[in-house]
């Protein structure tokens, strides 16, 4: 899809996946707003649609049981994201998501609108393989490398009804599976859009188009998370999660999903403190690398972030909060800093809207 056309389409999206959108962006004249200021990996979109789907069982834990997530990578498909005319919120709404849920993030890659760079990331070369190898041979030769690699993946964008939403497609090549049409999803789609004028006066091939949203790979799993949504997360392998680009979109199905996860326990959840100084980054860094050095073994990370021309934030990870909170006394006495929360970092930083 030509670039100039995305935010209209992405508005045109959210109309049709929730129907009180139009109602409530004309009402505040700020659906681009709305579309894009996610605020918290906590929080839903408040929408209230009078659609009411059945929301899928929750399924065997994939990983086996007593199992859960440990590592994640993710996968950001869209040429506007690597040309730079679209701000990559997900990347970042996944990390926070991954952190406050225990799952040590791994790798996050971003690709353009093209089969061959998806399928290069989802597969990797064996060793004895050649780098220059062609792409037929990386999937008739390769093994599974995000997937095998990590317990939980996820993709982002590319699933529309346009020429270069190819997400289904690419995948469904890259594990060996046909596409097929998916009835479920097809009936919701209809349901959903029973209201929309625009659907009846649809030709055979804007008719097609549309409905290519719901050709998935033939043995992929379908989560119906939310009740007023009717496109799923679609997973491969038990571990590879496809979902759509909309930031909006994105962060409420993933918001969903976490009912259908293995997430880790709360014990082994990482706690984060952090300490900001007005300090120069180089007094403080010899203090810092003695601190880690000191802390290391008990499975501690001392991080140190400045900010340009106001000071440096100081941050402390580990399982322990008494631990960490103890030894943030400390550090706020060497650096002559102050604890502050997450949300006055990101107010410092001006990423309240990430």
């Amino acid at each position: 899809m030509p670039s100039t056309l995305r935010t209209s389409y992405r508005l045109f999206v959210l109309s049709r996946h929730f129907p009180s959108f139009a109602t409530m962006s004309n009402k505040t004249g700020s659906s681009r707003a709305v579309a894009d200021t996610p605020t918290s990996t906590t929080t839903s979109v408040p929408f209230s649609s009078g659609i009411d789907f059945e929301l899928s069982p929750v399924p065997p834990n994939p990983l086996g049981k007593g199992r859960w997530i440990k590592t994640a990578g993710a996968l950001i498909i869209g040429d506007e994201i690597l040309n730079g005319k679209t701000l990559d919120r997900n990347s970042n709404y996944f990390a926070r998501y991954c952190f406050e849920n225990g799952i040590d993030l791994k790798r996050i890659e971003v690709v353009p609108d093209e089969e061959d760079e998806m399928c290069v990331c989802i597969y990797t070369l064996p060793d004895h393989c050649q780098v220059n190898i062609c792409c037929l041979c990386f999937r008739i030769q390769a093994s599974r490398r995000m997937v095998q690699k990590y317990d939980f993946v996820i993709t982002s964008g590319g699933i529309g009804p346009t020429h270069d939403d190819i997400t289904y497609e690419s995948l469904a090549k890259a594990f060996h599976q046909p596409l097929v049409y998916h009835a479920e999803t097809l009936r919701r789609m209809t349901e959903m859009s029973k209201q929309r004028q625009w659907v009846h006066t649809q030709n055979e091939e804007q008719r097609r188009a549309r409905e290519r949203m719901a050709l998935f790979p033939a043995n992929a799993e379908t989560l119906f998370v939310a009740k007023d949504i009717w496109v799923p997360v679609v997973r491969l392998e038990g571990k590879l999660c496809i979902f759509p680009g909309i930031p909006i979109l994105f962060q409420k199905m993933l918001d969903a999903l976490k009912a259908f996860l293995p997430l880790p326990p709360p014990s082994e959840r990482p706690f984060r403190h952090q300490v900001f100084t007005t300090l120069p980054e180089s007094i403080i860094a010899p203090y810092l690398t003695e601190l880690q050095n000191h802390v290391k073994e008990e499975g501690i990370r001392v991080g140190s972030y400045p900010l340009l021309m106001k000071g440096v934030y100081v941050s402390l990870i580990g399982q322990n909060e008494e631990r960490i909170r103890e030894l943030g006394k400390e550090v706020e006495v060497k650096i002559q800093g102050k604890v502050v929360s997450e949300k006055e970092i990101r107010e410092a930083k001006g990423t309240t809207n990430l």
